[in-house]
């Protein structure tokens, strides 16, 4: 309930801001509309918005689901079998230090201008900051406790799944809150790349067209979406009590 009255609060003063700029500064509609210009967009275009959304959503929970299997899995790997480290890891920050505009157009190439491609270029842009986070605090665990739990018939993977992985579920949910403001980045700049829908089209249509109220309406909704997979994340330190001094 805080984080709820943090985001209202914040897009309230957001607002407020938005038409003290276009009460004093009077810019010209095509390059600010007025919040009252983009709420008619909201009543005018509700149909063509969701639609755009529905599909940005798709690719976006579809790249945040994926992108955090391959990250706790590649965690969990180099981990588990700390040989793989020098292998894996190289490889992983070659794919992180890739300019996301410039492999867009290959992901297209290769996955073609349906939802394929973006839902990779979300996977992508989710899954470092997922696999760096969790191994961080997989490596992290306390070598007085790995000791302990050596002097008992604990097994190797029976000491990771029931010491190490729980003890990093905190450092997880701090990747997973990175991952959920970027996941919509990933799909949005695929759109851009070649796409029929999402709200990333939906952006360069309105911009080729000066329909900056339009645009506006779209940046909007990708606000909302951004704040509503990080409150989602938010939530699920509930299930970690132990977590609670990330929150």
């Amino acid at each position: 309930m805080a984080a709820t009255g943090h985001i209202a609060r914040g897009l309230l003063v957001t607002l407020i801001a938005w038409q003290l700029v276009i009460w004093v500064l009077a810019p010209p509609h095509y390059m600010m509309p007025s919040p009252q210009a983009v709420g008619a967009v909201f009543a005018s275009r509700t149909g063509l918005l969701l639609f755009h959304l529905g599909i940005t959503g798709i690719e976006v929970l579809a790249g945040l689901v994926i992108g955090t299997a391959c990250g706790i899995g590649v965690a969990l790997l180099i981990v588990a079998l700390p040989r793989l480290d020098n292998v894996v890891w190289p490889i992983v920050l070659v794919l992180q230090a890739l300019p996301v505009f410039a492999i867009a157009p290959l992901l297209v190439l290769w996955f073609g201008f349906g939802m394929a491609s973006k839902v990779v270029m979300a996977t992508l842009i989710i899954f470092f900051p997922i696999a760096s986070a969790f191994a961080d605090g997989l490596r992290r665990t306390p070598q007085d406790l790995l000791d302990a739990t050596a002097l008992t018939e604990a097994t190797g993977p029976q000491t990771l799944w029931l010491v190490r992985v729980p003890l990093a579920l905190p450092s997880l949910l701090s990747g997973l809150r990175v991952a959920a403001a970027l996941a919509p980045l990933g799909a949005v700049v695929g759109e851009w790349v070649g796409a029929s829908g999402g709200l990333g089209f939906l952006l360069l249509q309105a911009n080729a067209r000066m329909q900056t109220d339009t645009m506006f309406a779209a940046l909007a909704l990708l606000a909302v979406l951004t704040l509503l997979l990080r409150y989602a994340v938010d939530e699920l330190a509930a299930f970690v009590p132990w977590a609670d001094e990330t929150r």
